[in-house]
């Protein structure tokens, strides 16, 4: 066990040194089994965290996110978290004033992350394979820039479908309606 957690360590500061050491601008820590971002990043990454366009935090364990990793990141246009753990987004997303692309497919959420309307140029949200019955319609049709919201496989409500798809002007992709059972 501690053989295969020092690897998962290793792996995570070769991903972050080389990142660093190449000054390129995305950071992939997709499936390293991260239950929580490593505070010991903040220190190994900050001369150049204002050039980090890209984050993979994809198939990790993580249950939640910081305020100080959005505010740390701030210039983050993509930023990858499916298949994680996650059920809700701290209110400091809104800082994220770059971001166009969120991926929240394989998480916890029951009911659509709300933060997301405060961020102001996110074109692309991906929230595929949760558990979200309703969805803000007045928070979506005020989103200026979105130009797709992913709800496939989420217990969307059919008066949410009714109610959603004529107010938004983006693509709304829902799973087909399951059909109504005769009695």
């Amino acid at each position: 066990m501690q053989k295969r957690m020092g690897e998962a360590v290793a792996r995570v500061a070769r991903k972050v040194n080389d990142t660093v050491e190449n000054k390129t601008d995305s950071l992939d820590l997709a499936n390293c089994k991260l239950m929580t971002f490593p505070v010991g990043i903040y220190k190994a990454m900050r001369s150049v965290t204002e050039g980090i366009h890209h984050i993979s935090l994809a198939n990790n364990e993580l249950k939640s996110i910081t305020s100080r990793f959005l505010t740390t990141f701030s210039q983050l246009r993509e930023l990858n978290l499916a298949g994680n753990y996650l059920h809700r987004l701290p209110e400091e997303i809104g800082s994220l004033l770059h971001l166009r692309a969120i991926d929240l497919s394989r998480n916890r959420f029951r009911r659509f992350p709300e933060p997301l309307a405060a961020v102001p140029a996110l074109e692309t949200i991906d929230l595929e394979e949760n558990e979200i019955v309703e969805v803000p319609t007045d928070k979506l049709a005020s989103m200026a820039l979105l130009r797709s919201l992913n709800l496939r496989a989420n217990p969307v409500s059919p008066e949410v479908r009714l109610l959603v798809q004529p107010l938004v002007p983006f693509d709304l992709l829902l799973s087909p309606e399951e059909p109504i059972p005769r009695a």
